[in-house]
Protein backbone atom coordinates (compact mmCIF):
# COMPACT_ATOMS: atom_id res chain seq x y z
CA UNK A 1 0.00 0.00 0.00
CA UNK A 2 1.10 3.34 -0.63
CA UNK A 3 2.52 5.60 1.46
CA UNK A 4 0.86 7.75 4.17
CA UNK A 5 0.60 11.59 3.65
CA UNK A 6 -0.66 14.17 5.67
CA UNK A 7 -2.34 17.59 3.47
CA UNK A 8 -2.39 20.70 3.94
CA UNK A 9 -3.50 24.29 2.06
CA UNK A 10 -1.19 27.20 3.50
CA UNK A 11 -1.87 27.02 7.13
CA UNK A 12 -5.15 24.38 7.27
CA UNK A 13 -5.03 21.12 7.47
CA UNK A 14 -6.66 19.06 5.31
CA UNK A 15 -9.02 16.65 6.46
CA UNK A 16 -11.88 13.50 5.36
CA UNK A 17 -15.23 15.19 4.43
CA UNK A 18 -16.78 12.16 5.61
CA UNK A 19 -14.77 10.51 8.22
CA UNK A 20 -12.80 13.35 9.99
CA UNK A 21 -9.21 11.43 9.36
CA UNK A 22 -5.80 13.54 8.45
CA UNK A 23 -4.47 10.40 6.44
CA UNK A 24 -4.46 9.89 3.19
CA UNK A 25 -2.50 8.36 0.13
CA UNK A 26 -1.95 10.17 -2.66
CA UNK A 27 -2.38 9.61 -6.50
CA UNK A 28 -2.72 12.00 -9.96
CA UNK A 29 -5.98 12.12 -11.56
CA UNK A 30 -6.58 13.01 -14.85
CA UNK A 31 -8.93 15.43 -15.38
CA UNK A 32 -10.68 14.71 -19.40
CA UNK A 33 -12.46 16.38 -21.54
CA UNK A 34 -14.90 15.61 -24.10
CA UNK A 35 -13.28 17.48 -26.52
CA UNK A 36 -9.89 15.52 -25.27
CA UNK A 37 -10.88 12.59 -25.58
CA UNK A 38 -12.82 12.93 -28.78
CA UNK A 39 -9.99 14.61 -30.63
CA UNK A 40 -7.01 11.94 -29.14
CA UNK A 41 -5.60 14.75 -26.96
CA UNK A 42 -6.89 13.22 -23.61
CA UNK A 43 -2.77 13.74 -22.62
CA UNK A 44 -3.09 17.24 -22.67
CA UNK A 45 -6.19 17.71 -20.33
CA UNK A 46 -5.72 19.45 -16.71
CA UNK A 47 -4.05 16.67 -13.76
CA UNK A 48 -5.56 16.72 -10.03
CA UNK A 49 -4.07 15.89 -7.11
CA UNK A 50 -6.13 13.05 -5.37
CA UNK A 51 -5.91 12.42 -1.83
CA UNK A 52 -8.00 9.17 -1.16
CA UNK A 53 -8.73 8.71 2.94
CA UNK A 54 -6.85 5.96 4.38
CA UNK A 55 -9.95 5.37 6.67
CA UNK A 56 -12.88 5.36 4.43
CA UNK A 57 -11.60 5.27 0.57
CA UNK A 58 -13.39 8.61 0.11
CA UNK A 59 -11.25 10.82 -2.69
CA UNK A 60 -10.72 14.49 -2.96
CA UNK A 61 -9.66 16.10 -5.76
CA UNK A 62 -7.43 19.09 -5.93
CA UNK A 63 -6.54 21.72 -8.70
CA UNK A 64 -5.21 23.66 -6.38
CA UNK A 65 -1.08 23.77 -6.98
CA UNK A 66 -0.65 25.19 -3.51
CA UNK A 67 -1.34 21.72 -1.88
CA UNK A 68 1.68 20.41 0.38
CA UNK A 69 2.44 16.89 1.04
CA UNK A 70 3.85 15.97 4.22
CA UNK A 71 5.18 12.02 4.35
CA UNK A 72 4.27 10.20 7.85
CA UNK A 73 6.87 8.26 9.55
CA UNK A 74 5.53 4.25 9.62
Amino acid sequence: MAKAVRASLGDMWITCQVCKSDLFRERGVKLNSTGGELFNLAWADETATGLICRRCGFVHLFVNRGIALHRVKD
